[in-house]
């Protein structure tokens, strides 16, 4: 049971005299309180450092020192969403329809005997969750006959439902969701099915992988083609290790990465990754090369390092407002006061594009909004960080001059958002994207050649695209692989928003 605690102002120098006391005998009541709520402040601020960046988690409230007659604080309730999920987030679910046992739409009713009862339009749910494999097997005993006097063997016809393959779309889709999805390497994966009696030796799901990839490799072209029309893209990388690495000799780089792309094309998102030796401009300027000439140049929007600017194509450079603002919150202990100003005033600036994006303002009125609202905020922001140090209130080499420096130095690429319509105010939906490849990276710690991490950029685009796009990642891959023939042929008419379509026509 969680219970409230409150301020408690306490030295070094006390908590060593509280803890000589229990040398000579038990503490007392006041000093076990005071200890405990030390302990738990120390461990509370200590966690909230390492998993959050918010204001009031990396500062201390305004005022934090209550009175003798203040009353202790409410207790917290819990976030929105963070309860039982209602029926209907239940998609992927059966659903039984059970039918009154006495009554129908339109007969009298049992109770008053005057009116006549009708079908409400919620009915009743009841939810019930079983457990199975992700894997499921099924194993056909067909029958044999044999004759005793010709020795004639006579063996029941293969039933229509067995498929013409052992491993069905689906068991293939589930490995992908599972490996390059959610991060769970191919031996985990085998002991789990083993344990469930399903064994999957890790080589043959990284065949099956294997196959898959080469069966729909088209799709993942079609992906790099649309992405490259997008009118605004975010990219970044992370450190990725590749055991069986082929460089050139006059190479002299030593890094591997994983570069992502996310790249907005009108109301859709397309989410690319690439592993090797190549920085994510490079990467990001390898795929604007199948832009269209007559489009004009596509916002981009990256942290401040050079490597993610590509070379020789244009774009109009936009740097992560988010990433200025972490360099506030890890000196805010020492600099408590400052830090507070600068990052209560770039929350007001996002409180505003939240605000414009409730109202669901085109990219005009957002730019309009945002020069009515964030700029005066910003340009404020912008004259306080320059006279912290015309007036010398604050050292050029202190963590909080740096952290000002940063954003000075930046300052342009920084607030492109108030210049141009449709400019982001940071990179986190990158950022969110290679947590994928950083889970797989924590988990299978490598990929063991070049062509397995083709692979997994493969799936791991195709999965996080439609998780952009609220499309189910499960049902995509399996009619990808259901239908490989007509996403070669049409591979922009089955992309996550379109495809359903296309799998219909097909079927029939």
């Amino acid at each position: 049971m969680k219970t409230s605690r409150r301020r408690l102002d306490v030295d070094v120098e006390e908590l060593d005299r509280v803890i000589d006391a229990a040398e000579n005998g038990p503490l007392s009541k006041a000093d076990r309180q005071k200890l405990k709520t030390t302990l738990h402040a120390l461990v509370e601020r200590l966690a909230q450092k390492r998993n959050t960046e918010k204001t009031n988690s990396v500062l201390e409230p305004k005022n934090s020192s209550p009175s003798a007659t203040e009353s202790p604080e409410p207790e917290p309730t819990a976030p929105a969403g963070h309860g039982r999920n209602a029926a209907s987030a239940f998609t992927g679910a059966e659903k039984v329809c059970v039918q009154h046992a006495q009554l129908k739409p339109g007969d009298p009713c049992p109770e008053c005997r005057e009116g006549k009862v009708y079908r409400q339009k919620e009915p009743k749910t009841l939810i019930r969750i079983v457990g199975q494999a992700p894997v499921k097997a099924t194993v056909f005993e067909m029958e044999r006959l044999r004759c005793n006097a010709c020795c004639e063997v006579f063996t029941a016809s293969q039933p229509q439902s067995a498929g013409p393959e052992k491993f069905d779309p689906t068991a293939v889709a589930m490995i992908a969701l599972l490996k390059y999805g959610t991060g769970m390497p191919f031996n985990r994966m085998e002991r789990l099915e083993g344990q469930l009696g399903m064994p999957l030796p890790a080589a043959t799901q990284w065949e099956l992988m294997a196959a898959a990839a080469k069966q729909i490799k088209r799709i993942l072209g079609e992906f790099i083609r649309q992405a490259a029309q997008g009118s605004v893209m975010h990219n970044d990388d992370t450190s990725m290790r590749v055991l069986k690495l082929v460089r050139n000799t006059d190479d002299e780089r030593t890094g591997v990465f994983t570069s992502g792309i996310v790249s907005i094309c009108g109301g859709w998102k397309i989410a690319l990754y690439f592993t090797g030796w190549k920085h994510a401009g490079e990467n990001l300027a390898d795929v604007l090369k199948q832009r269209a000439a007559e489009l004009k140049a596509p916002i981009q929007m990256c942290d401040a390092v050079s490597r993610n600017s590509p070379k020789l194509i244009e774009t109009l450079l936009a740097n992560c407002l988010a990433h200025g603002r972490r360099q506030f919150t890890e000196v805010a202990d020492s600099f408590p006061d400052e830090c507070r100003y600068v990052l209560e005033s770039l929350g007001a600036v996002y409180g505003f594009d939240a605000e414009a994006k409730d109202l669901g303002l085109t990219p005009e009125e957002r730019l309009t909004f945002h020069q009515t609202h964030s700029a005066p905020v910003m340009e404020d922001l912008r004259q306080w960080m320059a006279a912290q140090f015309a007036e010398h209130k604050t050292e050029p080499n202190s963590g909080l001059g740096k952290a000002i420096s940063y954003l000075l130095r930046h300052w342009t690429k920084l607030t492109l958002f108030l210049r141009q319509q449709g400019a982001p105010l940071d990179n986190n939906v990158v950022e969110r994207a290679l947590k994928k490849a950083i889970l797989h990276r924590k988990n299978a710690l490598f990929y063991k050649t070049m062509n397995g991490a083709r692979v997994g950029d493969l799936f791991m685009s195709l999965i996080h695209t439609c998780e952009l796009n609220k499309v189910n990642p499960f049902d995509y891959v399996t009619e990808l692989l259901r239908h490989p023939a007509e996403v070669a042929v049409r591979p922009a008419e089955w992309m996550p928003w379109n495809y359903r379509r296309d799998a219909t026509v097909a079927a029939a």
